[in-house]
């Protein structure tokens, strides 16, 4: 069953509305149909089942039922994502909350093409509530117990760092926006306590990299379905 992540308030009365970016990938995506059943998720331990009633001009429906959320992930993933341009983020943002992760903190990089007006990321951030709202929060390696930069210039396999690692509780991933981080950059990440790893030949996209690493991630340590390891 499809899976949504919605705010608490867009829960009244028994009917879930909701916004604009989900109702479009509900809609025109998923080219789901009133009559479907979903899930929505409030980010506050509720798992409520919805039978859709509209999809457009705004999704939604009615809850036919309520579960408890499924417990956290073990491991807390946050990731820092270099600012994309266009609506990149909210590819990012959804494909990271579905595997699991903990924050997205979208930052900017010395490749950045786009540089937000002080208003319009109030906007933007606004259409991420459930991870991007932890966005003006600096995030940094020592609140990690295992910092990884991804960099495309020749730094040791991610592999290899992970099979170094033991097994933690909190992981930092920073990714650069298109074009990568600039070598002054990792270098300061790496002065700073950060494992600098790269993907071996292959080159992702700054929308790919982040949910790539976290499905490793939550494969290794976890919940994807692999034994924890000690």
């Amino acid at each position: 069953m499809r899976r949504f992540a919605i705010a608490p308030e867009r829960v009244v009365d028994g009917r879930v509305t909701f916004d604009a970016l989900e109702t479009r990938h509900l809609a025109r995506v998923l080219r789901l149909r009133p009559g479907d059943t979903v899930v929505a998720s409030d980010g506050a331990g509720h798992d409520y089942t919805v039978r859709l009633e509209t999809v457009q001009p705004r999704a939604s429906g009615v809850v036919v039922g309520v579960a408890e959320a499924a417990g956290d992930s073990p491991l807390a993933v946050t990731l820092v994502q270099g600012l994309p341009k266009g609506d990149k983020l909210e590819t990012i943002v959804r494909a990271a909350t579905e595997l699991g992760v903990a924050r997205v903190v979208p930052a900017i990089a010395a490749r950045t093409v786009v540089r937000l007006a002080e208003r319009q990321a109030a906007v933007r951030l606004g259409r991420w509530p459930r991870v991007a709202r932890e966005a003006a929060k600096q995030c940094e390696a020592r609140d990690a117990d295992l910092a990884l930069c991804l960099w495309e210039g020749g730094a040791p396999p991610l592999g290899a760092a992970l099979a170094e690692a033991k097994r933690p509780q909190r992981v930092v991933v920073l990714v650069g926006p298109e074009g990568g981080l600039d070598r002054r950059e990792v270098d300061a990440a790496r002065a700073h306590g950060w494992h600098v790893v790269g993907l071996g030949a292959r080159i992702l996209r700054t929308e790919t990299a982040g949910p790539a690493i976290i499905a490793i991630l939550q494969a290794r340590w976890g919940d994807l379905g692999v034994a924890q390891r000690e």
